[in-house]
């Protein structure tokens, strides 16, 4: 696939998963959290494998790959999850925003310590430029920054089972695709675990949905999740996990695009300056401005032969 193609593939990631923050604030208000996740995921880990299925790439998975995508999934949907609904409860949006924040500049740490990546310069001013645009985000939002709390503790944690599991997707041997679709089924047959010893009554809970819920459940299941981490998944074993981590700072923008379209959330001008930071992070963290000048050194190396030629 062209760069070209997998950077637009991205952004169209990053809109639904932004707009899927606004369906979650939905669904958690009606279901209880734990059961509803583990509800979601199986259902898109489903949906993965069935679209595999029905185009013939749904291959089979050696013993050791098999053991990639169960440790895979346990930081990917498993711990990144349920950190993140425990920090969630216990820490405000706002500071759970700007920890979010933190994934491309946490995964890109973690590609030059395990994957040897030297990140250049460019792509440091993007990671630096992107979490400032988040920082201006969120703490111009209604709640500002609050103080950091246990919940801020379970976020990074959930940030960095993220990033434990980008790195872990790069290095796998199994095509992306198919590694999603089991990551996601066997994540979420934890995830029930989890739901019954800490939710008791949290499966009867999914029996009070109304149909616009169950709507919004589908295409938060299949569009965001399910089709979402599919293509985000293979684009980190295009690009690598720095270069497609970068993207993710586009979260805030779109998630409270959705809440100010959708539930009609005010944005202030201050976080409107934060967008343009995280618009400007993206090109130079995804390594466009590298690609820039990587073009203009050759045209310049290819007229300065020319000359020579003459």
């Amino acid at each position: 696939m062209r760069k070209s193609f997998i950077y637009a593939l991205l952004v169209a990631i990053m809109v639904a998963w932004g707009l899927n923050v606004t369906a979650l604030k939905i669904l958690v208000e009606h279901f209880s959290p734990v059961a509803l996740t583990a509800l979601r995921i199986l259902t898109a880990g489903l949906v993965v494998l069935l679209f595999l299925w029905g185009i013939g790439k749904l291959q089979k998975v050696s013993w050791n790959e098999a053991k990639q995508i169960g440790l895979a999934a346990l930081f990917s949907v498993v711990a990144h999850h349920f950190f993140l609904a425990l920090g969630l409860a216990r820490t405000t949006a706002v500071n759970a925003g700007l920890v979010l924040g933190m994934v491309p500049l946490v995964t890109a740490l973690l590609a030059i310590v395990f994957l040897g990546q030297r990140p250049t310069l460019f792509r440091l001013l993007g990671i630096a430029l992107g979490f400032f645009g988040v920082v201006f985000v969120v703490a111009n939002g209604d709640g500002g920054l609050g103080h950091l709390s246990i919940g801020d503790v379970y976020i990074f944690l959930a940030v960095l089972a993220q990033g434990i599991s980008f790195i872990m997707i790069k290095k796998a041997t199994v095509e992306a695709r198919v590694m999603t679709g089991w990551m996601l089924v066997f994540g979420s047959l934890w995830l029930f675990v989890l739901s019954l010893v800490l939710e008791p009554s949290g499966l009867s809970s999914l029996k009070e949905g109304t149909l616009p819920l169950w709507l919004i459940f589908l295409a938060s299941a299949v569009v965001a999740t399910a089709l979402g981490h599919m293509f985000y998944n293979q684009a980190v074993q295009h690009l690598g996990p720095a270069e497609s981590a970068v993207f993710i700072n586009l979260n805030p923008l779109f998630s409270l695009l959705g809440a100010h379209w959708l539930l009609g959330e005010p944005i202030s001008w201050m976080q409107l300056a934060g967008f343009l930071f995280i618009v400007a992070g993206v090109m130079f963290g995804s390594g466009g401005m590298d690609d820039v000048i990587a073009r203009f050194r050759r045209a310049k190396a290819v007229e300065g032969g020319r000359k020579a030629g003459m």
